[in-house]
């Protein structure tokens, strides 16, 4: 069912599938995508989980405000499991949305029961990309793509330092063909479980399979809300 919340001065649509009494979960969607980009996959974790996936300030049919800090991105998602009374999630992010997790978890580590970061960036200056050319592609704001590859780009440095503060149980899924260095990330969130697979950047798009049997894996290793 697809509902949407006025949160954090924006409105937030997300989709929401499962038992209501079941341990929550969330999907976070990367750069560009919005909650469809989970299709398949909400239905497998709805099985067990009261599943939500929601769209990104500045993605499908939440508000594009103009704004895209991505400590405000992580404040929508606070915001939302408030408006929904979840006091603890479990998070699965992937790309732009393994930020906006990791951010969440290290801000707010008591909201976040279990992480799982699909390929995120690494929280360290990237170099040799080359600039973003708009396209005319629609259902997304090009603003947010230049503000958030600004961010990506040169991360603040004190990111690096800040994720020893995730205190989630985390799983990080890297694709080894990624120009991304996920690994970089999990070295630096204590306990973190790395699992790399051969493929790109989209793993749970490429490997489905072995994507959803890691995350099955990983979830029963650490039961609970």
């Amino acid at each position: 069912m697809i509902r949407e919340a006025h949160v954090n001065g924006i409105k937030l649509v997300y989709r929401e599938e499962g038992d209501s009494s079941a341990p929550p979960l969330l999907l976070i969607h990367g750069r560009t995508a919005d909650h469809n980009d989970w299709n398949g996959i909400t239905q497998h974790f709805a099985a067990r989980h009261h599943v939500f996936a929601l769209d990104l300030r500045g993605h499908g049919a939440s508000d594009h405000p103009g704004e895209y800090a991505l400590s405000a991105m992580a404040g929508d998602v606070i915001a939302l499991l408030d408006h929904l009374g979840i006091e603890r999630v479990t998070l699965i992010g992937h790309s732009l949305g393994g930020v906006v997790s990791y951010h969440v978890a290290m801000d707010h580590p008591g909201r976040v029961a279990r992480l799982v970061l699909e390929d995120p960036p690494q929280p360290y200056p990237i170099t040799g990309r080359a600039p973003i050319e708009e396209d005319g592609s629609i259902g997304f704001d090009w603003r947010m793509m230049h503000d958030t590859e600004r961010q990506l780009v040169d991360p603040d440095p004190a990111w690096a330092g800040r994720l020893a503060k995730v205190t989630a149980p985390t799983l990080v899924l890297a694709g080894a063909q990624s120009p991304l260095d996920a690994g970089k990330v999990a070295a630096l969130i204590p306990g973190a479980e790395l699992v790399t697979l051969d493929v790109g950047h989209l793993v749970h798009m490429d490997a489905r399979r072995e994507f959803l049997r890691e995350v099955d894996a990983f979830l029963a290793r650490f039961p609970g809300r």
